[in-house]
């Protein structure tokens, strides 16, 4: 078992609806030594890629992805779920879908903040459907730009999402994979990686 598996097992809590409430730790606390345990794992993953920014999504996914950040020394860029009066000129869209809120949210990226020359890692908390990597995958091809890859903090290995996106050929790393959970016993299992 992994350190992330053993902080889901000790603080993780199983709800009804498949939901996985880890937010003492990773998506509402946030544990940046955890944080900065995971960044260094990607950073090993994903040593042999150019990658000279992060992309990731409005919320959850900033503190992982900032903290990741500081392993590969490359700015952090994060879609915007609603336009403000802040963001000028030409933008990215893509309508994704989120499986925890049950809504589907417009993302927005500046388009003077990826390029063609950009090698981007995505970086996010979860991983369900995968509506919301589609997103970002789309905004980075439609840049031009290249998707090095993706890290997950966690799948959900019993939902589409992670083989979905592994079937279209990227390098999906998920630091934990959750094959199973059962909310009237709070247990979960692990898929061995």
């Amino acid at each position: 078992m992994n350190f992330l598996e053993e902080r889901i097992m000790k603080d993780g809590i199983v709800k009804e609806g498949n939901v996985l409430k880890v937010d003492s730790f990773l998506n509402h606390q946030m544990d940046i030594a955890l944080f900065d345990e995971m960044g260094a794992e990607w950073k090993r993953r994903f040593a042999d890629k150019p990658i000279n920014k992060i992309l990731t999504i409005e919320a959850s996914g900033i503190g992982i992805a900032c903290v990741a950040a500081r392993h590969f020394d490359v700015p952090v860029v994060f879609a915007k779920k609603s336009k403000s009066i802040n963001i000028e000129g030409d933008m990215y869209v893509a309508e994704v879908e989120s499986f925890t809120h049950k809504c589907k949210n417009q993302v927005i990226v500046s388009k003077k903040f990826l390029s063609p020359e950009d090698h981007v890692l995505i970086i996010d908390d979860f991983l369900a459907n995968g509506c919301a990597l589609q997103g970002l995958i789309s905004i980075i091809t439609e840049a031009g730009a290249t998707v090095e890859g993706i890290g997950i903090a966690v799948e959900k290995g019993f939902q589409l999402g992670g083989r979905l996106i592994r079937n279209l050929g990227f390098q999906l790393e998920s630091l934990a994979i959750v094959d199973a959970m059962d909310a009237s016993t709070g247990e979960i299992t692990f898929r061995k990686q």
